[in-house]
């Protein structure tokens, strides 16, 4: 173990309503203390009937489910499942991860693309919208598949696999000099394993005029496991600024195991950052916001970006109007202070910059 990774070693937080006292232990592979993370995925739900019958859901739910996964699998790792309530179809991390009939139907303005990431394809797996950044599709995979995902319809199969498929994308970052930072998304990039994804930074590292590297990450939250300290290691080691956004919607999400590993990453001085969707029946809910703002200071995380649902297909069931996020918003501005509420923005395609809506 690195002296970096002894130092995070026995330190004393306070996680919101939880004193919890935070050893390497915590974070080890070792499966007689934490469990080893691969071992987690590979322990995750993938059965829509699994899903129900282990919470005890009514009947009804699981032809629709059933149905419903043939268009787009479920995936759920058994630690965000510990969080769920049973026999409760509308607990509000369950409703993220349920297939419903409702993904079937079609809505006008809801299409597969719908912040346009195949017009920002400027090579194989890098994407180019915003002055100064780029996005690379580091990976296909994810530990959850959240239904609201706006990259469901993603044609992954196009995007490279082998490290050696991404010698365009290098020599396009390469070529760019106003680029200086690199979004590591997906799929979800926390699923390469660390040592795939140092090769990754390492290499974005050598491209001289690139100062950061930001990884966009819903494992923290689902597969808090995945925070371990040869993780924190590949990111703190490279002379790239890491930082790291999580992806939390509600403050149910931010309890236990999960708690433990964003105060890690805070505590290791990776920034990091969360993004919530403004979603219908989950959050849409001025005291629920106000929970999750809280319960994110409360852990060091800083409340960055409220989106509004990108209408994708599958995904109308979960949409709340605009005029219903800016009260919200306003409301939130009454409870809390400046730096606990997030911007509350859209992604508009050809614009160059997230569009605030208030």
């Amino acid at each position: 173990m690195s002296e970096d990774s002894k130092s995070l070693a026995f330190r004393e937080c306070r996680t919101g309503t939880e004193d919890v006292r935070i050893s390497t232990h915590d974070i080890s592979s070792d499966p007689a203390t934490r469990g080893d993370w691969h071992q987690s995925l590979a322990e995750a739900i993938r059965d829509p009937n699994t899903l129900v019958s282990e919470l005890a859901l009514p009947e009804e739910l699981r032809e629709p489910a059933r149905r419903a996964a043939q268009a787009f699998p479920v995936m759920v790792p058994r630690s965000y499942l510990n969080r769920m309530r049973r026999a409760d179809p509308h607990d509000p991390l369950l409703l993220q991860v349920l297939p419903l009939h409702s993904e079937l139907e079609t809505t006008p303005g809801f299409v597969d693309d719908a912040v346009d990431d195949a017009a920002a394809r400027e090579a194989p797996g890098l994407l180019r919208k915003y002055a100064g950044r780029a996005l690379m599709i580091a990976t296909s995979a994810c530990a959850v598949h959240c239904r609201y995902c706006f990259r469901r319809h993603y044609p992954y199969g196009n995007e490279p696999r082998r490290l050696d498929e991404w010698e365009p994308a290098f020599r396009t970052i390469a070529a760019d000099e106003s680029l200086r930072e690199i979004i590591l998304s997906g799929g979800d990039p926390l699923m390469l394993t660390d040592s795939r994804l140092g090769i990754l930074i390492s290499r974005l590292a050598e491209i001289q005029h690139l100062k950061r590297i930001r990884i966009h990450s819903r494992l923290p939250i689902v597969l808090p496991d995945r925070v371990t300290p040869t993780l924190i290691d590949v990111l703190r080691n490279s002379r790239l600024t890491p930082l790291m956004v999580v992806h939390a919607n509600h403050p149910d999400e931010l309890h236990g195991e999960c708690a433990v590993a964003l105060r890690l990453l805070v505590r290791s001085g990776i920034t990091t950052l969360n993004q919530s969707v403004l979603l219908r029946n989950i959050n849409d809910s001025v005291d629920v916001l106000t929970q999750l703002s809280e319960r994110l200071i409360d852990l060091g995380v800083m409340p960055y970006y409220l989106h509004q649902l990108d209408q994708v297909t599958g995904t109308s069931h979960f949409e709340v109007a605009v005029d219903r996020g800016r009260e919200l918003i306003a409301a939130l501005r009454r409870r809390l202070p400046g730096y606990a509420v997030p911007q509350y923005v859209r992604e508009v395609s050809g614009e160059p910059h997230k569009m605030p809506l208030i």
